[in-house]
């Protein structure tokens, strides 16, 4: 498995198709088709297939998109850490997110942040909310960004520390032409109905698979698909139930676009934290950065987006389930 092949099958799992990754890449359709082919053959496994709705890839072809896209981002980060160790005066910024927070708060919130500053890179790449403190402990990341922690450490004996820096409302949604979209609600008809989530859904903490676990859906009732947007796109065309944070589709529900159903409790409160180490230093850049988190400015570009213009920050691991099109559907 070489770094070449990764980087074609995490352009294919990014972009959505063969064509558009050999573009990006600047080589021939057959050249991506052939790298996507040695690591078929390497796992034994066919990775995706393309259906009407775009790609859909296989339990172990999403596994290796999310690895793929770990390796080469620890790639890109060496090359770049090296060639940069003589230079002085620079201070880099590691942030490690949940999918849903890096979707949907995370452009607006760094991009403000790192406009203060001349002197100061930030990384971002995108973890389950469970290896939160194992990156922070292995120091691999600065700040750790995702739901707030449901047992937390008893104060003096904890090696992180969070704050909570944006509330939210997580809303059950469908579109106006889904047969929920009228009357009340009984649970056990919502459990029965195919439900079309984010990649925040599988994840083991976080808001949204307590949801889940709350109304009792079967994982076989579970479509994931590669973004949330995306799969909001599908819940509006009423092809199933979604999840979805209140303020970013208040323009949804005042268009009629989505609709909240009427019944069992559909709006559930959470809330994002900052989390880093007890024994970080309070001047640098991860304490400044968490300081800055809990402003009325950072709040609102959160929920708005900052304006600044965008590409003064990087992500050290290439985000493959942002803004992505195409839905992956579970293996039959």
């Amino acid at each position: 498995m070489t770094p070449t092949q990764l980087r074609a099958f995490s352009a294919v799992a990014r972009l959505g198709s063969v064509k558009r990754a050999a573009r990006e890449l600047d080589v021939s359709e057959a050249a991506v088709s052939l790298h996507i082919g040695k690591l078929r053959k390497l796992f034994g496994d066919r990775l995706f297939s393309r259906t009407g709705a775009g790609l859909a890839f296989t339990p172990g072809g999403l596994r290796l998109a999310g690895r793929a896209t770990e390796l080469l981002g620890l790639q890109d980060r060496t090359l770049r850490e090296v060639s940069q160790a003589g230079t002085a005066g620079t201070r880099l910024l590691r942030i490690a997110a949940s999918s849903l927070f890096v979707e949907y708060a995370a452009p607006g919130l760094i991009e403000l942040f790192v406009g203060r500053a001349d002197d100061l890179d930030v990384e971002l790449s995108v973890h389950s909310p469970s290896r939160f403190e194992e990156l922070l402990s292995d120091r691999a990341v600065d700040v750790a960004i995702g739901p707030a922690r449901e047992q937390p450490e008893p104060a003096g004996s904890a090696r992180v520390t969070s704050q909570s820096i944006l509330r939210y409302q997580l809303l059950t949604v469908v579109g106006p032409g889904h047969p929920l979209a009228s009357g009340r609600i009984a649970p056990e008809r919502l459990r029965e109905q195919t439900w079309l989530l984010g990649p925040s859904a599988l994840d083991h903490t976080g808001l949204v698979p307590a949801v889940l676990r709350c109304f009792d859906v079967p994982e076989a009732r579970q479509r994931v698909f590669q973004s949330h947007a995306c799969a909001l796109d599908e819940v509006k065309k009423g092809n199933g139930v979604g999840l979805a944070l209140g303020y970013a589709i208040s323009h949804d529900l005042s268009t009629g676009r989505l609709l909240v159903p009427s019944g069992p409790p559909v709006r559930t409160a959470g809330s994002w934290s900052a989390t880093a180490l007890t024994d970080r230093d309070e001047a640098g850049p991860a304490a400044e950065f968490i300081r800055f988190a809990t402003t009325p400015r950072a709040t609102q570009a959160m929920l708005r987006g900052s304006g600044v213009h965008r590409g003064r920050f990087r992500s050290g691991v290439h985000v493959t389930l942002w803004n992505h099109t195409a839905p992956r559907l579970p293996a039959p």
